[in-house]
Parts: C-alpha cells; sequence; structure tokens
C-alpha cells in the first residue's frame, strides 16, 4: 500500500471528503481547505491530493501534514433521471452539437477525479444555460475518444451524421472536438460535406470544465450562436484572445492550433477569419466572400484513400524514407518542403521515382506563412520536372485530407495534379495576403 493510501485509511479519509489540512513548512504552518481527489495511480503516492475552492489542485506531502480534519464526509448523491429533449420554443433555430470527446462540455467525478463528457441536455444546460436561449439544441455522444485518436474512418462517421443532420432539418451543426487535431477535421468535413447550405461549426476547449480558466462555455456559446448564423461553411470556433472578450470563426481550411496551452491558440493562415463572434450577443463579418445559407441537401461525399502520407523535408534527410512509402504501396505523399516549397537535389530523383511509379507527390511549405513557388530556384524547377504538384499556400495538414479526398476519386496523376489546384473549400487563397501574417 502507498504511503497516500495509508494515510487515508488510517484518518478515514475518502475521496470527495471536505477537509482541512495543515502542512509544516519550516517554522510556518499552512492551511488548506478543499476536496480530497483520489491519488494519481502514477505517481510515487507520497502527496495527498486536495481541489482547492478557486478550482486547482494542490498536493501535500504526507510527511509534512501535521493535522488533517474532515469538515464534510462525501455524499453520494442520487442519480438523476435525464430526458434527453428539453421543450423546444418556438422561433429558435434548432442545432444537434455533435460530441466526440475533448472537454468542451463536461462535469467532473470525485470519485474518480475523472473529467467526463456532459452530453444530456439537462447537463448541457446546467453547464451552458446560454445555448438554450438562441437555439433548441439537441445533443448527442456519437463517439468519446481523444483527439490524437482520431482517424479518417472516424472523419467518415462525423461527415455522415453531420449530412444526416441538415438533411434532417437541423439549421446548424456544432461538434465538440479535441483541441490537438481538430484542424484536421475541419479540413476532412470540408472536401466531403458536398453543396454545404448550413453552418457546420467545430468547437473545443484548451482547458477542462473543472478549471477556473476553462475557455469551454464561452467556446460553445460562441459555437452555437455562429451555428445560427448565415455562414454555409467548415468553421472552427475558438477564443479570439487570452480574455474572455470574443472568439473567432477560422474556414475549416485555414486554420492552424498555433501554441500547445494558450486560449487563443487558433490562427488562419494566409487568410483572416470569417467573422468575430461576441459571447453576450453580436456577430462581426470580417470578410463577405463566405458561402451563405441556402436550400438543398447536404452530400456526404466520404471517399477517402488511407495510404496518404507527409514527410518533413529536413537537413541530411534521405530519399530512402520516401521510397519506403511508395515500396509500402503509399498512393500519395504531401511533402513539407522547406521555404517556398524546396528538397535537396539528391531527394529529386526519389520523387522522379514515385512518380514515375503512380504515385502523387505534393509539396507544401514548413513555413506555413507565404506560398509555394518552386520556378524561382534551379531545385524548385526540377522538382516541378519530377512531377511534383506545387500546393499554393495550403497548410501542410490541409493539403494531406485534401490528397487523401482526392486519391478516393482519382489515380491519374493528371487528374490529380488538376483537383489539388482547384479550390474547393477555400483552402487556396487566390493571392498572397501579406496582411495575416502572425507576428
Amino acid at each position: 500500500m502507498r504511503k497516500v493510501e495509508e494515510f487515508m485509511k488510517r484518518h478515514g479519509l475518502e475521496v470527495g471528503d471536505l477537509v482541512r489540512v495543515v502542512k509544516k513548512e519550516g517554522d510556518e504552518r499552512i492551511t488548506f481547505e478543499g476536496l480530497v481527489m483520489p491519488p494519481y495511480e502514477l505517481s510515487p503516492g507520497e502527496t495527498l491530493t486536495i481541489k482547492l475552492d478557486n478550482g486547482y489542485n494542490v498536493g501535500v506531502l504526507i510527511d509534512a501534514i501535521e493535522g488533517v480534519e474532515i469538515l464534510e464526509k462525501a455524499v453520494e448523491k442520487p442519480k438523476m433521471e435525464f430526458k434527453e429533449v428539453l421543450p423546444r420554443k418556438e422561433g429558435l433555430p434548432n442545432v444537434r452539437i455533435l460530441g466526440t470527446g475533448g472537454t468542451i462540455a463536461s462535469r467532473i467525478d470525485y470519485k474518480t477525479g475523472a473529467v467526463h463528457p456532459a452530453f444530456t441536455a439537462e447537463e448541457l444546460a446546467k453547464a451552458v444555460p446560454e445555448i438554450f436561449e438562441m437555439a433548441n439544441v439537441k445533443p448527442e455522444l456519437i463517439m468519446n475518444i481523444l483527439s490524437e485518436d482520431m482517424k479518417p474512418a472516424y472523419w467518415v462517421r462525423i461527415a455522415e451524421e453531420v449530412a444526416k443532420a441538415l438533411n434532417g432539418g437541423e439549421d446548424g451543426v456544432v461538434i465538440a472536438h479535441g483541441t490537438d487535431t481538430m484542424a484536421y477535421t475541419a479540413s476532412a468535413l470540408s472536401f466531403m460535406l458536398r453543396n454545404l447550405t448550413k453552418p457546420v461549426v467545430l468547437v473545443g476547449a484548451q482547458r477542462s470544465s473543472d478549471r477556473p480558466s476553462s475557455d469551454s462555455a464561452m467556446n460553445l456559446t460562441c459555437a452555437v450562436r455562429m451555428a445560427t448564423s448565415d455562414v454555409a461553411e467548415v468553421m472552427v470556433v475558438m477564443h479570439g484572445e487570452t480574455s474572455d472578450t470574443y472568439c473567432l470563426a477560422h474556414r475549416g481550411t485555414k486554420v492552424r492550433k498555433m501554441h500547445t496551452s494558450r486560449r487563443d491558440a487558433f490562427r488562419s493562415i494566409n487568410d483572416v477569419p470569417i467573422a468575430r463572434i461576441w459571447p453576450k450577443g453580436g456577430i462581426e463579418f470580417l470578410r463577405n466572400d463566405y458561402r451563405k445559407r441556402s436550400g438543398g441537401e447536404v452530400i456526404a461525399d466520404t471517399k477517402m484513400e488511407e495510404k496518404v502520407a507527409i514527410l518533413k523535408i529536413y537537413p541530411g534527410i534521405s530519399g530512402e524514407l520516401l521510397d519506403f512509402l511508395v515500396d509500402k504501396g503509399y498512393k500519395g505523399v504531401v511533402i513539407e518542403g522547406t521555404g517556398l516549397g524546396h528538397v535537396p537535389q539528391d531527394f529529386i530523383p526519389h520523387v522522379q521515382r514515385a512518380v514515375e511509379e503512380g504515385v502523387a507527390v505534393c509539396v507544401t511549405s514548413q513555413c506555413l506563412y507565404g506560398r509555394v513557388n518552386l520556378n524561382v530556384y534551379s531545385n524548385g524547377r526540377k522538382l516541378l520536372k519530377a512531377g511534383a504538384i506545387p500546393c499554393e499556400d495550403m497548410l501542410p495538414e490541409t493539403a494531406y485530407v485534401k490528397l487523401m479526398w482526392v486519391l478516393g476519386h482519382t489515380n491519374d496523376l493528371s487528374e490529380v495534379r488538376k483537383m489539388m489546384l482547384t479550390n474547393y473549400a477555400g483552402e487556396i487563397t487566390p493571392y498572397t495576403r501579406y496582411d495575416t501574417f502572425l507576428r
């Protein structure tokens, strides 16, 4: 038995108890009050974890604890019977929220310490009541996975569920998604959802709902507001700055997570966001060239070739890596080239070999900002001659997803080139913008 478990047993502590703990630190005595959290299974087990009133956890070394007092025992609350649908309000638009995982709306279980998705209508109403004043919201948890576990097969399922909801009478769809791979999913849906006639909004949270600095409620509020707007595109809605002032709606093919933890981690790259959304009400459009809401059936065009890879160029890279992908049967490779889309000179013959064997090789820039141009330097021109497809100002992940979708429709390399250079969902900015560079 670990030290913390022995300590809890000796003092009659249970997870969820409200306690007062006195810690000795030198000649000082420090007092903490909060809820006992479950011991972290991978820790050495030498600290007692307490959740303070401010929402943060503090670990107190067992050997430094002078006294512990139970202020209130944990009480097992009776389970509530949830109705799945709240009363509909006449005149409000209908919005479906599809949950895939993440912490956009969640509740903490003090028996286990886990944060669980809150996805019945009543749970959402308690967590973010504002959204039910804007729309008749119907939540549905279609999967519950970590963002890093997202797969192309899941994109297909999400696209089919979105099309089903929109064609079934919903006025907009919100997709609750983990932030790490949200841009990939946004790109995939942008290509899969053909003839999109209503808003599709992906939303996440950088900080979970049990933290005082959580961005989940505001993000979800702004996402539902955007789902009732006139914009018939796939968008990502997240905090626009570190404070709780506004959110931004980013085009699904132009957005990237640019910071691991900041609440305003998402940025539009080589483009400007579609709109600024104020949580208390109102949408400020930052451009007017977005696709407008209309009628008609949404088509889920979900044919995808999964044998596609991304290869990042770096000093000393061996062309054997590309050969390996070709030999393993990959149908397409997106190269993140340096600068304008460059690769080493000795890498070019391997590109030529891949193309000759029917593999589509697309080139983006790892710079992210700016545009691929293979006509400036000799290696770029040789790369073009070898059959590489320059991907304009597409983000590498957008080019990756688009190539999967394109190869799901054709293996003809001339047709692949044509489709990759066709602007389907705003993934290609017609001209290089100098006012969008992130400083």
